[in-house]
């Protein structure tokens, strides 16, 4: 009987926070066997009191209480890396993938928390530094390999309920995008992306828009300013991204919106993929 290998994938907006306020009690109910996180904002000790009888991998950021990006399993992660372009690149806390064995087959997972960056500064400098770091590393991942997390990029006017209002801000923007483009793109065909250039497609698939279909979101994130969550105007940059030969294994996909503003336990909703294998 094939295996299903439930993997989920949130930014908590602090591990300790969200426990606090009800993710333990979710994760508990959800039968996750790979949890992969972002937004950590903690060390190693606060992920194992938070996640006890988890086996967790992490990688923390330089600054005490940013970012932070971790893989829990309920089986070991022997093997494991941090490493994210070269010496340059400001990587720390944004980048952990692990090697996992399931029934036989190399899958490698990862955890990623892209920058959030603001047009025509150097945080958006740094944010197109490390997209395209994820885009040379993107190929050398192996046959099955999943990238997750808080890419904070909406790949098209359907991630975003309020695009129009967006497109010339950090998230939307016609550069960002159309590293996507390439993304998903066919492997080795020229691609024509949103923001006229031309490039090389990789071939991988946006998990969630292959099981959505063309409509608009379903969402992710939700601001805390206004009504936006009780409206669901909503952005949708939380990812599965898989190669082909795992984004065939999909055989469910969702995202788990909390039932009203007051029971979420981050600002974020989960994202839960099954891959049979």
């Amino acid at each position: 009987m094939p295996r299903n290998l439930r993997i989920a994938s949130v930014n908590v907006n602090g591990i300790r926070a969200a426990v606090r306020k009800g993710m333990s009690e979710w994760l508990d109910a959800s039968a996750v066997d790979v949890l992969t996180l972002q937004e950590v904002r903690a060390e190693a000790s606060d992920l194992a009191a938070a996640l006890p009888g988890w086996h967790v991998v992490n990688d923390e950021a330089l600054a005490k209480g940013r970012a932070g990006v971790a893989i829990a399993a309920r089986e070991p992660l022997d093997v494991w890396r941090v490493e994210l372009g070269d010496d340059t690149l400001d990587s720390k806390g944004r980048w952990v993938e692990a090697d996992l064995d399931v029934e036989g087959v190399p899958v490698t997972v990862v955890s990623a928390y892209v920058f959030t960056g603001e047009d025509g500064t150097p945080k958006q400098d740094a944010k197109y530094a490390f997209l395209d770091a994820m885009e040379q590393r993107m190929p050398q991942l192996g046959a099955h390999a999943l990238l997750t997390g808080d890419l904070n990029v909406g790949h098209r006017e359907l991630d975003i309920r309020n695009w129009k209002g967006n497109v010339k801000k950090a998230g939307f923007l016609p550069r960002e995008r159309a590293y996507f483009d390439r993304f998903m793109g066919a492997a080795g065909e020229a691609v024509a992306a949103v923001d006229g250039t031309t490039g090389t497609g990789l071939g991988w698939v946006d998990v969630g828009r292959r099981w959505a279909g063309e409509v608009d979101g379903p969402y992710s994130w939700w601001s805390n300013r206004g009504k936006a969550f009780d409206t669901d105007t909503g952005w949708r940059i939380d990812y599965h991204l898989a190669t082909p030969a795992l984004a065939e294994r999909v055989v469910d996909y969702r995202i788990v919106r909390a039932p009203s503003w007051d029971t979420r336990w981050s600002d974020h909703a989960p994202v839960i993929a099954d891959y049979a294998f």
